[in-house]
């Protein structure tokens, strides 16, 4: 989960939501696909820590967990979607390395699109009103 620069304190969720969604606006303009997908997945990734930070309890674990498998822990309602991402989260990681065969242009595309639907479930879920980006991909 993020935090900010003072420490170890979770960032709020409207904080997160708001790096979600110009996360979005990032993958939109972003100059290659694996760019775009990169700034896509980490953008969905923003929105499931706010939901995390709104529902999570503070507990001992004794092993790394992935927000994702967190999210569907405490968000059942977003478990497909949390399953989702963490398959993606491989390919995401090739396209930060800048692995120019990672992901085509489509699958770009196709995760900004994803990402917009998540954020805008997320925000459903929090009773946060959103705002409906449109998001020319491409």
């Amino acid at each position: 989960m993020a935090t900010s620069a003072r420490g170890s304190s979770p960032l709020p969720a409207d904080t997160l939501l708001a790096l979600a969604q110009h996360g979005l606006v990032e993958a939109c303009t972003a100059a290659t696909a694996g760019e775009r997908y990169a700034a896509a997945h980490l953008s969905a990734l923003r929105a499931a820590a706010a939901v995390l930070s709104c529902r999570a309890r503070p507990g001992r674990r004794t092993r790394p967990t992935s927000a994702w498998v967190l999210l569907a822990d405490v968000a059942p309602e977003l478990a497909e979607w949390a399953g989702f991402f963490a398959a993606g989260a491989q390919k995401r990681a090739a396209a930060e390395a800048g692995l120019p065969s990672a992901v085509t242009s489509r699958e770009a595309d196709d995760l900004v699109r994803d990402a917009q639907a998540f954020l805008a479930r997320v925000q459903s879920c929090l009773g946060v009103p959103g705002q409906q980006l449109l998001l020319a991909s491409g």
